[in-house]
């Protein structure tokens, strides 16, 4: 096997979550050796340290938000690779697609390009509204449960569960509101049209729990020049449900 220099990752948490989604993660790649610098967790705008982030919080301030923190941690022109989770799959799909010659390798975990039908879009759009307004006037503890009770989540181990809960503790629900407005799938341009840019290798993971978002991988992967999907135990959550599983293939990847 040839030996790569290592490479400076990017991790990008979902909807809700904050950069200490992928603190096992990153501990398990801390262990494989030294295919990857330090890891680089961010909070994107509207979560964790984050939340006081300028509004509105739209998808090209997040690429401009990614690029700096990135630029300041690989001495400015430096490539780096990019992995993303749910909402952070499509933020970094932006970033690769308005960056490409800073994104080495590009990874997308539980993600879609967005929703092609209009009448779709605009379902979801004011479905994520509702969930804002759900936000804003109901005790936040509330919306907790609620979100975590989707079929999305069906199956999850309580483990992963308990640690999902506290990682939506540490942010606040106006800021929150200000996502589902900004960056929900409701509020995305669908990007099925323009995988064919993504010139650097993609890696597409989704847990074999997760038919919706396998069914959406196996389409990416025909339209993407160099794709390739990896299927994980565990269900849409793998960050905390399926964290090793999940730093195994991702260093798998940086040594292809």
């Amino acid at each position: 096997m040839a030996e790569h220099a290592p490479e400076q990752i990017v991790l990008l948490h979902g909807f809700g979550g904050t950069r200490r989604a992928w603190d096992a993660v990153i501990a398990a790649l801390e262990l494989g050796g030294e295919r990857y610098r330090p890891p680089l967790a961010l909070d994107l705008p509207g979560h964790g340290d984050c939340a006081g982030a300028p509004l509105p919080i739209t998808f090209a301030r997040c690429v401009e938000h990614v690029v700096a923190r990135a630029a300041a941690r690989c001495d400015g022109d430096e490539r780096f690779a990019l992995c993303g989770y749910s909402l952070g799959g499509r933020v970094a799909l932006h970033v690769a697609l308005a960056a490409p010659a800073r994104v080495s390798r590009l990874v997308l975990v539980s993600c879609s390009p967005g929703i092609e039908d209009a009448r779709e879009r605009a379902a979801r759009r004011a479905a994520d509204e509702r969930l804002a307004r759900t936000l804003e006037e109901e005790p936040y503890e509330s919306f907790i449960v609620r979100w975590r009770a989707q079929p999305l989540f069906a199956g999850e181990p309580p483990r992963a569960r308990e640690l999902a809960v506290a990682d939506q503790r540490r942010n606040r629900p106006q800021p929150l509101a200000a996502v589902l407005r900004g960056l929900g799938a409701g509020a995305m341009q669908p990007l099925w049209g323009r995988l064919g840019e993504l010139a650097m290798p993609v890696q597409l993971i989704v847990g074999e729990r997760d038919a919706k978002y396998l069914e959406l991988a196996r389409r990416m992967l025909g339209a993407l020049p160099a794709g390739e999907l990896t299927v994980l135990p565990g269900g849409h959550g793998l960050p905390l449900e399926s964290p090793r599983a999940l730093a195994d293939a991702l260093l798998a990847f940086a040594a292809t």
